[in-house]
């Protein structure tokens, strides 16, 4: 794919949606940490019905610590692999207070050095919640990069090298919520809506379904 076209693709994706963010329910960096954190392998709809109860109670890495490992878990049962998720979560708590005076760090050497934060959420924190150009990639951004002929790569970390050296500059920052709500909804896995698709005609992917 040119660079002509992969530019074509993100005017078309911000003339869509101009102010993309995440669908996780949040009101401050820690918030959205640990909602990040209990995304993995669930939907963001089951996680925010969660917060929804939890935040109200506790919303600073304090009050979670004070809450324990077994009052927390029942806040976050609905969502899958619960049982480690709070064990993560606890431990994340005692280190920011421990460590970074309650606040969440932003760098990505500190962020992958808590518990239950790998790649993926360190990128989502530094550019949802501290504004930084990077790309997380999740199972709809490595599908859509691959599929489409944006950024192919054989592993997510391929893919986000790519990414941030196609993505044009002035793109980097929302590029990965436009490709994130675009592979959820558009571009699905099994059957892609590509007679809904507004870049259909830029695309690469060779068994569109018109």
């Amino acid at each position: 794919m040119n660079a002509a076209k992969r530019r074509e693709i993100f005017l078309r994706l911000q003339a869509a949606n101009p102010h993309p963010t995440t669908e996780l329910e949040h009101s401050s960096p820690f918030e959205l940490l640990v909602a990040v954190i209990l995304s993995a392998q669930a939907t963001d709809k089951s996680v925010n019905l969660a917060t929804r109860e939890l935040f109200p109670v506790a919303n600073t890495p304090q009050k979670i610590f004070d809450l324990g490992e077994d009052e927390f878990r029942g806040y976050v049962q609905r969502i899958g692999l619960y049982q480690t998720k709070s064990k993560h979560i606890i431990q994340m708590c005692r280190i920011l207070l421990e460590q970074h005076s309650g606040e969440v760090p932003q760098t990505r050497e500190a962020l992958e050095a808590l518990p239950g934060v790998g790649r993926k959420t360190a990128n989502v924190i530094l550019n949802t919640a501290f504004g930084q150009a990077t790309i997380a990639v999740d199972t709809h951004i490595f599908r859509i990069s691959n599929r489409i002929g944006l950024a192919p790569g054989k592993d997510v970390v391929e893919v986000e090298k790519k990414l941030l050296k196609f993505v044009p500059d002035e793109f980097k920052l929302d590029a990965h919520h436009w490709l994130i709500l675009h592979g959820r909804y558009t571009c699905v896995a099994r059957k892609p809506k590509c007679g809904e698709c507004i870049i259909q005609d830029l695309c690469e992917y060779k068994e569109k379904v018109l």
